[in-house]
């Protein structure tokens, strides 16, 4: 409660008075709620009128509530967690469609696009958490996407929408963040900048963006001696130049660079003390992206034409302590570099409303590179006390350089017919190809772990791998929708939709080995064929009261079948996929805006989700631990309560007063018995924690200057929010951030 009454007292003195007695009568102006707009079927449209389950923030939500990346965006999203086990390192769960949060070396079921851009698509892997700042929109999709964002949106699909530049007027705006985090001393640091100039107007403009964030962490690590060592350090900028020469005709052409720098994951253990890991070594998820896109859009009579082509290079570390494989007690460090390339090419033709029908038609290719040094380390000074000889002198036992490469490509479609004018049927198809190819290029290996674990010395024969080059069959898969939507009025709308997914075949990398250390456990299977969803969802969105209420109410049953999953040999921790019958998802999803007075609005966002496996054979339940009737790793309740109320201070100064209530209820994470022993529980098979997070922020605007105190975990609720599925690492947990209280100041010239 202490910080509660310091929250207060600072409250009071940024504002001039106490703040039970700052808020006056408001004016009467402010009753109705904002219609948003969205691009979520590639054409602008209402958010009520879209037959989706769509979430959308504005630049203005994400300031308010202090989000600045994308786990804040999922907290306020019903049926969405994220899981977090360090910046640049993170997957999503929508709808309960995740066996177990992680998916090594599976694709995406929730894809992050940056624009067009997919920046998620393989799990385990290293992902940009982009800086949200001067974005024009967020806009989460639920439900599979596949018809216009293709496999990797079994789910879902997360838009980052980027602002073009202003051609009519110059405009700068500023935000500085300070933080304090009491629990470890930690301070926080994000600092923001925009200009936007126009060149030539009405016919040219540029927008530039930059930003710096240095955010102590809040987790020790006991083993390397460093306090915070969760510490985030990342900087970049972005630019974009408008050019339109027409009315018609525009050209874009963006470019980002982001370097992403955290210090060491955020896992702990908890038998260790509070926000406490180990590791011999910080593990490291480092990403060092630029973005690139030039989009044209030119405007026919009937149709509007875009045309977007993508450019993604990221460079990344992915360094991880394995010794937690056994139980700490022979040194197995795992250092990867890779370098990432993405092209992405999309061409859609959307045509121009106004008559019974409106329709879609565009191709996509998307190609992508993959280059990885891998290789397993001991230390020099295990090997000198163990007498081991023959490898390098910094210890590695094991290399692996790989280039891999993959395309897709598809066309897709949608058509909506207006049968009357209240009445419409939507149908959507994409169909796409897919081919892999993976060149072994060199590396060499050894037999480290059969000599330090059972107590051998001497020099160690390092064999050479031969190069090899496996071209994987290529793959067709198409994905549909159908969609029935009913507007008795322009305030309601109703929907049924049944629509379909599904994910890309994996081919894993050590298929047919046997396990040197134990030549009876299970053999690596050759990899998962393609999964199948479908959904049955059925909603109601009602914008009521002359705008003062809007509800968005969403029913869902998704059959999701061949499941891909992502398990570990016992013996040796080796990953592989693998496919199982299949699973049930089904929930209810809720969004309710109240404005009963002017300038107070409230909020709930709320989903149900019971998500569990339905069909099983005896021979996946020995490979794959998952038991029939199994849940999947997602809560059953999930939701956010939220309020701001807007007053006016001394001298007419305008202020406001918001806060978020955060629940997430607990769920499994993985499946409770151990890959190729039937029936034997899994060691490592746990559930996350049921929490509550509650944050507060209050401001003021002077001028161009607003000036805002924000509270978050006010509560300071220290809960389990994922728990890493494999023993490969010792500190298995992810926390939620301790108690952080701070001043953000934000200027806009305009």
């Amino acid at each position: 409660m202490r910080y509660l009454a310091w929250t207060a007292s600072v409250a009071a003195l940024l504002t001039g008075v106490p703040a039970s007695i700052a808020q006056t009568t408001p004016s009467n102006e402010g009753f109705a709620l904002e219609e948003i707009v969205v691009t979520a079927t590639r054409r602008a449209e209402r958010l009520q009128d879209v037959p989706l389950s769509i979430t959308a923030f504005t630049q203005a939500d994400l300031t308010q509530k202090g989000i600045v990346s994308v786990e804040g965006i999922t907290r306020e999203t019903p049926g969405v967690v994220m899981d977090h086990r360090s910046s640049n390192n993170l997957s999503i769960t929508t709808r309960g469609i995740s066996v177990n949060g992680y998916d090594a070396g599976l694709q995406s079921t929730t894809t992050i696009y940056l624009d067009d851009l997919p920046l998620t698509t393989i799990g385990n892997s290293v992902t940009l958490d982009p800086t949200l700042f001067d974005v024009e929109r967020v806009e989460f999709l639920r439900g599979p996407q596949g018809t216009l964002f293709g496999s990797g949106s079994l789910s879902g699909a997360l838009r980052i929408l980027t602002k073009n530049p202003d051609l009519t007027r110059t405009d700068t705006a500023l935000s500085v963040d300070g933080g304090y985090t009491p629990a470890s001393e930690g301070i926080r640091q994000r600092y923001n900048g925009m200009v936007n100039v126009p060149l030539v107007e009405d016919k040219l403009g540029l927008r530039m963006v930059g930003f710096y964030r240095h955010e102590d962490g809040y987790v020790d690590n006991v083993g390397t001696g460093v306090k915070n060592a969760n510490t985030l350090e990342s900087w970049g900028g972005r630019a974009t130049l408008l050019w339109k020469p027409t009315d018609r005709l525009s050209l874009r052409l963006m470019g980002l660079y982001e370097d992403s720098q955290p210090q060491d994951a955020s896992l702990v253990t908890p038998s260790l003390g509070k926000r406490k890991r180990y590791t011999t070594m910080p593990d490291l998820y480092t990403s060092e992206t630029q973005l690139y896109n030039l989009t044209l859009d030119y405007d026919f009579d009937w149709a509007h034409l875009t045309s977007s082509s993508s450019y993604g290079h990221q460079k990344g570390h992915f360094d991880v302590d394995l010794s937690g494989t056994f139980n700490l007690a022979i040194p197995y460090n795992l250092f990867n570099t890779g370098t990432w390339k993405n092209f992405v090419q999309e061409t859609r033709l959307v045509s121009n409303t106004g008559g019974r029908l409106d329709w879609t038609v565009g191709a996509y290719y998307l190609h992508r590179d993959q280059f990885l040094d891998a290789r397993q380390a001991s230390t020099p000074e295990f090997l000198a006390a163990r007498g081991i000889t023959g490898l390098r002198a910094d210890g590695t036992f094991m290399s692996n350089v790989t280039d891999a490469s993959s395309y897709e490509l598809a066309g897709f479609g949608e058509l909506t017919y207006r049968i009357t004018d209240k009445l419409s049927a939507i149908g959507g198809l994409r169909y796409g190809k897919y081919k892999t190819k993976v060149d072994v290029l060199s590396g060499f290996n050894s037999a480290y772990f059969t000599y330090a674990l059972g107590g051998f010395s001497g020099p160690l024969a390092v064999v050479p791998t031969t190069p090899v080059t496996r071209e994987n069959p290529s793959a067709e898969k198409g994905s549909w929708k159908a969609s029935l939507s009913y507007e008795p009025s322009r305030d309601l709308t109703l929907y049924a939709t049944v629509s379909t997914g599904y994910r890309t075949p994996v081919y894993n990398v050590r298929a047919g080995s046997v396990s040197t250390l134990n030549p009876n456990d299970l053999v690596i299977p050759s990899g998962a064929s393609s999964d199948d969803l479908t959904n049955y969802e059925a909603g109601v969105k009602g914008y009521w009261l002359g705008g003062k209420l809007t509800a968005n109410l969403a029913a869902y049953y998704i059959d999701w079948k061949n499941l891909q999953v992502q398990a570990n040999r016992v013996s040796d921790s080796v990953q592989f996929a693998t496919n199982i019958g299949g699973a049930v998802s089904k929930g209810l999803e809720a969004e309710v805006t109240l404005r009963p007075i002017p300038r107070l609005t409230l909020g709930l966002n709320a989903a149900l989700n019971d998500a569990k496996v339905t069909k099983l054979s005896p021979q996946e339940a020995q490979i794959s631990g998952a038991v029939k009737g199994v849940r999947l790793a997602s809560p059953h309740v999930q939701g956010s309560f939220f309020g701001s109320y807007g007053y006016t201070l001394f001298a007419d100064t305008p202020a406001f007063t918001s806060f978020q209530i955060q629940h997430v209820g607990s769920f499994p994470v993985g499946f409770p018995n151990t890959p190729g022993s039937a029936g034997v529980p899994r060691p490592t098979y746990a559930r996350t924690d049921a929490y509550t997070l509650f944050n507060l922020q209050t401001g003021a605007t002077f001028g161009d200057v607003t000036m805002t105190l924000y509270g978050e975990n006010l509560t300071n609720r220290r809960a389990v929010t994922y728990v890493h599925p494999e023993a490969f690492v010792y500190s298995r947990h992810t926390i939620t951030r301790p108690l952080t209280v701070g001043v953000r100041l934000g200027y806009s010239l305009w």
